[in-house]
């Protein structure tokens, strides 16, 4: 493990969140995962690259889809519990669901309410996958 993850406080699973964020407007883009080797290689090849839970493996962002995030400047929080990317998103696509940004949701008069539009199509980005 390299020196710089070790001041890492990961979680019972070995995982830490990891808060990508837009690098220009500060807008929070979506928030992952990250083992170490996940983190190890975001460092090492300047790209969002993080643990997925539900595949059980890395997944580098945009592999898929072509929404790659260059990371700009990578920071731990004040406790170590929490990375935070600052990235430049290509494609203006951070979520999965083809929107800017994962918190498209708002609370309003005691419900959710959607408040970002679909930028494309998941199934554009993903294929049959979605």
């Amino acid at each position: 493990m390299e020196m710089f993850t070790q001041q890492v406080k990961w979680n019972e699973d070995g995982l830490v969140p990891a808060i990508a964020q837009d690098w220009q407007t500060g807008e929070v883009l979506m928030m992952a995962w990250m083992n170490a080797e996940a983190l190890e290689l975001t460092a090492r090849e300047g790209r969002g690259i993080y643990w997925s839970r539900s595949r059980g493996a890395l997944w580098r962002k945009g592999e898929e889809s072509g929404n790659i995030q260059h990371l700009k400047e990578l920071r731990l929080d004040c406790d170590g519990d929490t990375v935070l990317l600052k990235v430049e998103q290509v494609g203006g696509i951070a979520c999965h669901t083809g929107r800017r940004h994962c918190f498209y949701f708002k609370y309003d008069e005691g419900e959710w309410r959607t408040t970002e539009e679909v930028l494309r199509d998941p199934s554009e980005l993903y294929g049959s996958k979605q």
